[in-house]
């Protein structure tokens, strides 16, 4: 038997790069993957490789600036489940890179939301579902930009700090409990956003997305142990 056959899973960004890529590895190992993304089309392409791999999801397009509708996650996943294991918040926007005083406004507020909002509201609305479970797993991606401040990086990098900070108050509120909660620095990875931010660089060079999901996934498992840590792969 595979090691999360009738587990549950829900990983944001799963449209492509290392979310698909979860999706797609955590499916391979038994698990129900529910799919959150803004691209119907990008769901589909990878609903249709989990699909051919015998695995089995349910898709979720939305648009993750708009986290009013992330409320209803929780209790549309308890209803039909009854529980969620794994939660990966995989989602992430770059906005743009430019000093400090020169970021947009719309820039902030989308970094802010995708990045730091959407790991609050994730957090108020599955921390039930996953208490349901005997071994809930959380597993938020994040960037070293986070804990090293570096020039033209400062919404990114601040909306990743405050995600880290906020998911470490979590893990430590639950510390004495069977959830384990972490959070995942996967480096250097061959992605669209990684291409965005830096466009002279060799694609061929970087790890792979399913290399990185691979390392991430191991978080999800049932027997890990870690809690409260920033795992950089």
């Amino acid at each position: 038997m595979a090691e999360l056959t009738g587990r549950v899973a829900l990983i944001t960004g799963a449209s492509r790069g290392i979310g698909a890529a979860t999706a797609i590895e955590l499916a391979r190992l038994g698990a129900h993957v529910v799919l959150i993304a803004r691209t119907q089309g990008g769901l589909e392409e990878v609903d249709d490789t989990i699909r051919a791999g015998g695995g089995a999801a349910t898709l979720l397009p939305m648009d993750l600036r708009k986290p009013e509708k992330l409320d209803t996650v929780g209790p549309t996943l308890f209803s039909r489940f009854g529980r969620l294991d794994i939660l990966v918040h995989n989602a992430g926007a770059l906005g743009k890179l430019t000093p400090a005083g020169h970021i947009l406004p719309k820039d902030w507020d989308e970094c802010l939301a995708v990045n730091a909002t959407t790991a609050y509201r994730l957090i108020r609305t599955c921390a039930p579902v996953l208490a349901a479970s005997d071994a809930g797993r959380a597993v938020f991606v994040t960037s070293s930009v986070a804990r090293t401040a570096r020039a033209y990086w400062g919404a990114y990098a601040a909306s990743k700090a405050a995600m880290e900070t906020l998911v470490r108050c979590w893990a430590d509120e639950t510390d004495s409990t069977p959830l384990r909660i972490n959070i995942f620095d996967p480096g250097r990875t061959a992605t669209r956003m990684r291409a965005t931010a830096f466009p002279g660089e060799d694609p061929r060079t970087l790890p792979t997305p399913q290399a990185r999901a691979a390392a991430l996934v191991k978080l999800c498992l049932p027997a890990e142990t870690r809690h409260g840590e920033v795992i950089v792969a």
